[in-house]
């Protein structure tokens, strides 16, 4: 109830929050993917989530418990990255049905290396023979150069703000890096 009511006292306090949509001068898909490690305290499930941008503007965000229990934050994570590159792979396909076909690699930012290791190695280890499904469709996207996974520092990690408790400076930088503008604010 708690977090119920911080949500609704954030949207009173904030209801000319909209989402802008920039010229870039690019064209790219990009996303963000992130979780947190067993973060609910009743079932120790996690939450992974992911951004996505076109031409660097936001255009989808999703983020959602997951539905089993992990034993470690490189697997929640890899897990995540999968949901993320299913949606990068959507959009791509729906850009090329509206008549424009992406040409440049597309990057999942995260920050596990241990998550971006597994994605990156052929090798089957013992330790992700439950991920195995998840790990060849990558490693086939990978090969095929549709990804790249560029690690990204905790501190600057986008998807934070839908997965994890941020401090309110975090929470407000990472508002003005999504491209959320208050049209009240003035100028």
């Amino acid at each position: 109830m708690n977090a119920v009511l911080r949500i609704l006292r954030y949207l009173k306090s904030a209801p000319g929050k909209v989402l802008m949509f920039l010229k870039h001068g690019h064209p790219n898909i990009d996303g963000y993917s992130d979780a947190d490690w067993a973060g609910n305290v009743t079932d120790r499930k996690s939450t992974s989530g992911y951004f996505t941008f076109v031409g660097g503007n936001l255009v989808t965000w999703r983020s959602k418990k997951q539905n089993v229990v992990t034993l470690s934050s490189a697997d929640v994570e890899f897990r995540g990255m999968t949901k993320g590159i299913c949606e990068l792979l959507w959009l791509r396909k729906l850009l090329t049905e509206l008549g424009y076909k992406p040409t440049s690699t597309m990057n999942l930012f995260c920050d596990n290396k241990a998550a971006i290791a597994i994605a990156q190695k052929p090798v089957q280890h013992d330790r992700t023979k439950h991920v195995e499904m998840d790990r060849h469709f990558i490693k086939q996207k990978l090969e095929a150069k549709v990804f790249q996974f560029p690690f990204v520092k905790s501190e600057d990690q986008l998807e934070d703000i839908l997965t994890n408790a941020i401090s309110s400076k975090a929470f407000h930088n990472s508002l003005d890096q999504l491209s959320i503008g208050d049209i009240y604010a003035p100028t």
